[in-house]
């Protein structure tokens, strides 16, 4: 029988084998929570390496706790509002607001550095994205991120309004404000928009099919008075999805109180300006065949030339062209949207003013080509008139103008407008 002896070197290889056994057994029972070693068997009372590692990581996080608006991976965010950022138990260091395509986005961190806030409006339908710092008072630092998306058109409507902010009008311009999409939510919109006067003047709202809204007073507004429009618009739903994203205050001054009179049976047209008659001019207004429209009527827009083309209103011959196109008009303005003007007319007779009603529905006053006559009527009139100022035509024998053709809501009485109130 062979026999196998064991050298010291054998020896010694196997007790130092058995021994890094042992260890790992040892570390083992440490990592996992078990052993006597790791409760304080050396030292009667040391901490665990866990404990040691959880003490010392509180140690370096900081107490500064950043929230950022809207949440990340929000959608249909507000474009006025949404988006800031604040800070508890620390102060903000540094904001950094940039679009998907890294185009930066001007901001300010507040003089207690407690909160930010992008400096302007959003765009619509952007991806933007915010990296926000704060430090607490032992200057350890706290890092947040978020991503969101701003509403899109196709949900977010707006309105289009008149008069422009820090315009001066005549005593009948309503506020008028078109939307661009329908609004079935009538009267959360409507109450998020309101008209107050200088002059303590009650404005009520009335609608005008689903996308116009006119405001106004139950009188003309009193002459050299202030009117105040603000839009709170920002995240009122118009319709099932649809939001708003306005939020706007726009004032304007109301001039003096002028009011001219055309009766078309004297064919004349009276100026009061302030209670008194400033001005009575002969004028010419539409043909038996093609009569003016009776009622209020606001000047809407100016022009000092302009074309006139029959068939864009329906007057054309055989040929299908306008029965009359003159492309300089001069001293025009609109009383309606459906072509009703009061101009100059240079190409009829003189004698046909304050005599015969010879047009295709506005009322003519006498003028000279080119617009550049200030003596003549037409010129005056133009010159000592402004937007929102009201025309009233009478005596026509046709139909009073419907309350929605232009600016033309004086049309209907009190009663009539407040119906058509949504609040």
């Amino acid at each position: 029988m062979e026999m196998r002896v064991m050298t010291d070197s054998k020896r010694r290889k196997g007790l130092m084998a058995a021994s890094a056994l042992v260890g790992g057994v040892l570390v083992l029972s440490a990592c996992s929570g078990g052993g006597s070693q790791a409760n304080g068997a050396e030292g009667g009372g040391g901490k665990s390496p866990q404990a040691q590692v959880d003490e010392a990581a509180a140690q370096k996080t900081s107490e500064a706790l950043i929230k950022i608006a809207p949440k990340d991976g929000s959608d249909n965010a507000s474009i006025n509002n949404a988006a800031a950022v604040t800070v508890s138990k620390g102060s903000l260091t540094n904001v950094k607001m940039t679009t998907a395509e890294g185009a930066a986005v001007q901001g300010q961190i507040s003089a207690d550095k407690k909160s930010w806030k992008p400096a302007g409006q959003l765009q619509r339908a952007t991806v933007y994205k915010i990296a926000a710092e704060a430090e607490d008072s032992s200057g350890r630092a706290a890092h947040e991120n978020a991503s969101f998306t701003t509403v899109s058109q196709a949900n977010s409507f707006i309105g289009n309004f008149t008069p422009e902010d820090g315009s001066t009008v005549g005593v009948g311009m309503p506020v008028s404000i078109n939307f661009d999409k329908a609004i079935t939510n009538k009267a959360d919109v409507q109450k998020g928009i309101t008209v107050s006067s200088s002059s303590g003047q009650e404005v009520v709202g009335h609608w005008f099919g689903n996308q116009r809204l006119d405001l106004r007073p139950q009188d003309y507004w009193t002459g050299g008075s202030t009117v105040t429009l603000k839009l709170n618009l920002d995240g009122v739903e118009g319709a099932n999805g649809v939001y708003g994203v306005q939020q706007k205050t726009v004032t304007f001054k109301v001039g003096r109180n002028q009011v001219s009179t055309v009766d078309a049976e004297t064919k004349t047209m009276t100026v009061t300006r302030d209670g008194k008659v400033v001005k009575t001019i002969p004028i010419s207004a539409g043909s038996p065949e093609n009569k003016t429209y009776q009622g209020q009527m606001v000047i809407s827009e100016k022009f000092k030339e302009t074309r006139m083309d029959g068939s864009t209103v329906g007057f054309k011959g055989t040929d299908g062209k306008g029965e009359y196109d003159i492309k300089d008009v001069p001293h025009a303005m609109r009383l309606s949207n459906s072509g009703t003007f009061i101009h100059g007319n240079y190409w009829g007779a003189k004698s046909i003013f304050g005599s015969a009603n010879t047009s295709h529905g506005c009322v003519g006053l006498s003028d000279a080509k080119g617009a550049d006559d200030p003596k003549t009527p037409g010129a005056w009139f133009y010159d000592n008139s402004m937007v929102g100022d009201v025309v009233v035509v009478k005596n026509t024998g046709d139909k009073t103008i419907q309350p929605d053709n232009g600016l033309n809501g004086w049309n209907l009485d009190w009663a009539q407008w407040k119906a058509g109130s949504a609040v």
